[in-house]
């Protein structure tokens, strides 16, 4: 049995600066507040929490002042600098670049539709953490739709200007964007505009794990359950290969997935660290010896 772990996979660039500086922190500071989940990974979560790394809600936040607090690669909305400003929290900011560029040009956006009447529609997941971030830009006023149901929240007789959340998939946002360019009537898509606002790292993976799934006869996908990005990522391997599983855990790996089988292949999401593929990895030798 040869198992084989994608090289690909595994932390984003944005990822791996947010834990850098949370590491580089915590070796002198011994303790560390971060808003929200520093990645969607339980598993890499749980080892920085025993570093010394707290993860705390927006509530906790407002109550916070005179510390240290780190903003994750999803960026956060304006409100939460004002609140850092008021309490006196020194913020480390890790925002993702790919995620600060788009919240900036969905701020220029917001200012050029406002005096149009237009719409801001962000392709994304309601509630999401880089998704609150995009919305703040917008004083709240951007529309999110996540599915073709979603798009009975537009109208299409105003102008539209539409942008995705950094992790989505590229074949979905051009299906709903083509969708939306369907229903519009012809003498008003000139106030249409669709900004390419997809991270290339992440959009890359799809096709690279498309033909990582067909070179082998079982495909673990390793990925947290929170992760949009895996969730998109794990169904793009399940498309190409039926013999695709996700685990968030070495304790969710069951052996008869792998009887009669001799091409095993290992991948993850942008949330997934390397080490626990390389967990995954060790565990499926482990049945068979």
């Amino acid at each position: 049995m040869k198992i084989t772990i994608d090289k690909y996979s595994g932390f984003c660039f944005g990822v791996v600066y947010a834990i850098q500086m949370a590491e580089d922190i915590l070796s002198k500071d011994k303790e560390l507040y971060c808003l929200g989940d520093i990645v969607h990974n339980d598993k890499e979560v749980e080892r920085l929490k025993n570093k010394g790394l707290k993860m705390i809600t927006h509530n906790e936040f407002i109550k916070l002042s005179n510390c240290k607090v780190l903003i994750r690669a999803h960026g956060e909305p304006p409100e939460t600098y004002k609140i850092a400003l008021k309490n006196n929290i020194q913020l480390l900011d890790a925002s993702c670049p790919v995620v600060l560029k788009l919240q900036h040009k969905i701020k220029q956006g917001y200012e050029t539709m406002k005096d149009i009447e237009g719409q801001i529609i962000i392709f994304g997941k309601e509630g999401h953490a880089e998704v609150q971030g995009l919305i703040g830009q917008t004083n709240d006023k951007a529309i999110v739709i996540a599915s073709f149901d979603d798009l009975i929240k537009i109208d299409f007789s105003k102008p539209i200007y539409i942008y995705s959340q950094t992790t989505k998939s590229p074949k979905l946002y051009k299906e709903i964007t083509n969708e939306i360019s369907r229903r519009i009537p012809n003498h008003l898509k000139v106030n249409y505009i669709v900004h390419d606002t997809l991270c290339r790292q992440v959009s890359g993976r799809e096709p690279q794990l498309k033909e990582f799934s067909n070179q082998n006869d079982v495909i673990i996908f390793v990925s947290g359950k929170k992760s949009s990005n895996g969730k998109m990522l794990f169904q793009s391997c399940k498309n190409e290969n039926k013999n695709s599983y996700f685990v968030s855990d070495i304790s969710e790996i069951k052996k008869d997935w792998f009887v009669n089988q001799t091409k095993i292949g290992i991948c993850g999401a942008t949330s997934t660290p390397r080490w626990l593929m390389e967990d995954v990895q060790t565990s499926i030798h482990n049945l068979f010896n």
